[in-house]
């Protein structure tokens, strides 16, 4: 990774917090929330991948179209997440695997 990969990462980085700053309260809360909940388990993936722009295209969407964020997402921020990321392979899936690959895993 080049320096120069590094800034233009901080400034896609920097827009898109202020894409989430641009948001209403209640969405930025609920997507704070959404955003501590996948980088604790979310998606290998997550860091390269478009899963957080795309849910601020959501929540811009829901804004735009006068909806609340409970109405786009439900009550449960961590089960809309775990819906987001099911079919891509999680921290706790690989943590998992190892444990059950460690050797006399199996004998407790």
């Amino acid at each position: 990774m080049s320096i120069q990969d590094i800034i233009e990462g901080k400034k896609e980085w920097r827009a898109h917090v202020a894409r989430v700053k641009a948001l209403p309260p209640d969405y930025q809360i609920v997507y704070k929330e959404m955003q501590k909940y996948l980088f604790k388990v979310g998606p290998i993936s997550l860091s390269e991948g478009r899963l957080l722009p795309g849910i601020v295209d959501f929540f811009e969407e829901g804004v735009a179209a006068g909806k609340g964020v409970v109405e786009l997402i439900g009550t449960d921020v961590a089960a809309f997440c775990d819906d987001l990321v099911k079919d891509s392979p999680t921290y706790a899936d690989v943590y998992q695997a190892s444990i059950s690959a460690e050797p006399g895993a199996d004998e407790k």
